[in-house]
This record gives C-alpha cells, sequence and structure tokens, in this order.
C-alpha cells in the first residue's frame, strides 16, 4: 500500500554523513515536533536530481524556512558516503541527507521503483512530502521519467 496525507511516516532508520562516518538517524528522531521538506530522489549524482531537483531545493531553502519548515531533507536509495559526497559536490550545506541504503524507507512508504533497465536496481520513485511531526500532510509523487510536482517551488507553492 502506498503512503498518502493524513498517514505517519513509518519507523526506519536512515544513515547521516557525519564527521566521523555514517551516523543512524531514526524517522521519530528526525521528523518528531518538526515540520520537514522531505523529498526523494532516484539517485545522486544523476541528471534530473543534480542539474533541477537538489539546485531547487537549495535555491529555495530560504523561502522554505520562512514559510514555516525546520528541516529540509533529501533521500535516496544511496549509501551515507555517496549522499554526502553529493551534498559536498552541491553545496547543499542546509540540506540533511538522509541515506537508504538498503531501499526500506521507500519499500515501506509503497514508493519503490524498479530502475533495473537503466542499471539502477530497486530505487525510490521522485517525489517530495511535507510532514507535520511525523505525519504527511502533503504528498506529490512524479509519473515515471517527469519532473513537475516534485520540485522545491511546488511544494512551496502549496504551503
Amino acid at each position: 500500500m502506498t503512503i498518502k496525507a493524513g498517514d505517519a511516516l513509518p519507523q526506519t532508520t536512515f544513515m547521516i554523513p557525519g564527521d566521523s562516518g555514517p551516523e543512524p538517524r531514526t524517522a521519530e528522531a528526525l521528523f518528531k515536533g518538526r515540520t520537514v521538506a522531505l523529498f526523494s530522489v532516484p539517485g545522486a549524482f544523476t541528471p534530473t536530481c543534480s542539474a533541477r531537483h537538489l539546485p531547487g531545493f537549495i535555491e529555495q531553502a530560504g523561502a522554505l524556512k520562512a514559510a514555516g519548515v525546520d528541516l529540509i531533507a533529501c533521500t535516496a536509495v544511496n549509501d551515507a558516503f555517496v549522499m554526502g559526497a553529493w551534498s559536498r559536490a552541491a553545496g547543499a550545506e542546509g540540506i540533511t541527507m538522509l541515506a537508504d541504503g538498503n531501499g526500506d524507507f521507500v519499500r515501506a512508504l509503497g514508493l519503490e521503483m524498479d530502475g533495473s533497465k537503466f542499471g539502477l536496481g530497486m530505487r525510490g520513485k521522485r517525489f517530495s512530502m511535507l510532514v507535520e511531526d511525523g505525519v504527511v500532510k502533503i504528498l506529490n509523487v512524479e509519473e515515471p521519467g517527469a519532473f513537475e510536482v516534485s520540485s522545491a517551488d511546488y511544494l512551496l507553492g502549496q504551503l
């Protein structure tokens, strides 16, 4: 079953790039008591993700925070080392990178996709959501190959 607005996020553990290596963070620790703009990309360093999706959230970080967002987070089915390298390469200091290396989070959301025909294996769909205190308030899931409703601009327009 696919998650929808009004549902609580599943309890899972992400790995976050840290100075001493990957650091585990539970969904509860990240989302409880906060308003979070969360977006998912099929993969770090992939074309649309690097050229448009992540840069849009970097550019709109101030506006999202002014609209009441406490934390902006990006997740992908990549390991914490790749997510950390991508963050540094993109200058994404204000974005919390949540590595979902085994795809447990996107699978629990029902938002996994098979990228095998591109050599990617199982990945997460491209989406954005607004989460308040661990509950999904807004969910925007892209059609395969599209980049419209998961952008920072689109999410900002919904706030």
